[in-house]
């Protein structure tokens, strides 16, 4: 059996009065992830530990900003083509350890119905996804609120 791990980073502004999607939901906020799709820093970070553990380049390379066609993109949508890419090179996903830094809004209420979500993406049990947020203590940009970041850690496995 060939394991494989991999390492996935994200990191987007954050403007008052846009949508803030995280983790495959929208979570009330008065500010909101800036990007080209719907800037859903979490699932970015899964995107690019997945492609990275399989060797398939980052989430920029497949789905690149300048491509019009993924202008606003749920990001979950993104996250199954992922999946697909894995799957086709015959990889299944062992399991997904991932940090949200925030300041505020608290998200821990909001983790259970991230986990269900994008489980049912990844199409694995919930207990192969592991979600945890922490704040910055105030410092640097995301302690100042002005944005967030995300990482992600990915065990995948040939079939």
């Amino acid at each position: 059996m060939q394991i494989r791990v991999g390492f996935g980073y994200d990191v987007h502004q954050l403007k008052d009065g846009l949508e803030f999607w995280l983790g495959g939901i929208m979570i009330p906020h008065t500010k909101g992830a800036l990007g080209h799709s719907d800037a859903d820093v979490l699932i970015h970070a899964i995107c690019d530990a997945l492609l990275g553990a399989a060797n398939l380049r980052d989430i920029g390379f497949h789905f690149p900003d300048t491509v019009k066609e993924y202008k606003g993109i749920d990001s979950k949508i993104l996250l199954k083509d992922v999946i697909d890419l894995l799957n086709n090179k015959g990889y299944e996903i062992g399991n997904i350890d991932c940090t949200i830094c925030l300041q505020s809004p608290k998200i821990n209420p909001f983790i259970p119905l991230m986990i269900e979500i994008l489980t049912s993406v990844l199409n694995i049990s919930q207990d192969q996804l592991s979600i945890k947020a922490t704040t910055t203590e105030k410092l640097g940009f995301v302690g100042s609120e002005e944005g967030i970041s995300a990482y992600a850690v990915a065990l995948i496995q040939k079939n």
